[in-house]
């Protein structure tokens, strides 16, 4: 959970630098405004979502997964249809680290979550319960 936090804080850090325009690299001016609005939000999103898991909340572990999820089908989207750059890019590295990450975490959210505050005796294990196969 300490390396979500981490990676949520800094892609709060990224995405507000995009919205400032100080980040070398960011979204160009011909992205599209649906994912500009969706990059801006993360500004709010990402940070809250580091916040409720450091203060051990299953919210923050929704969010976190949700936020990261969409974040890195967002990057797919922007560095492998948008990007016409051949090959491997440092966008496209940075998107499969997201990717990568997002499975742990998704993968790791039943085991996690009945040690979190608010879990109601692990909501999310309940889940995996009648879902395991």
């Amino acid at each position: 959970m300490i390396a979500a936090g981490c990676l949520l804080t800094y892609g709060g850090i990224v995405h507000l630098g995009d919205l400032l325009g100080v980040r070398p690299g960011g979204p160009g001016p011909s992205t599209p405004t649906w994912l500009m609005l969706y990059f801006t939000s993360l500004t709010v999103f990402d940070p809250l979502a580091a916040l409720l898991l450091a203060l051990r909340r299953t919210e923050g572990l929704l969010l976190a997964c949700a936020v990261l999820g969409s974040d890195a089908a967002a990057n797919g989207y922007a560095n492998y249809v948008l990007d016409t750059a051949p090959g491997v890019t440092p966008g496209r590295i940075g998107q499969a680290v997201i990717a990568a990450l997002t499975v742990a975490l998704i993968v790791a959210a039943p085991k996690v979550a009945p040690w979190l505050h608010g879990s109601r005796s692990g909501r999310l294990g309940r889940f995996h319960e009648r879902h395991r196969a």
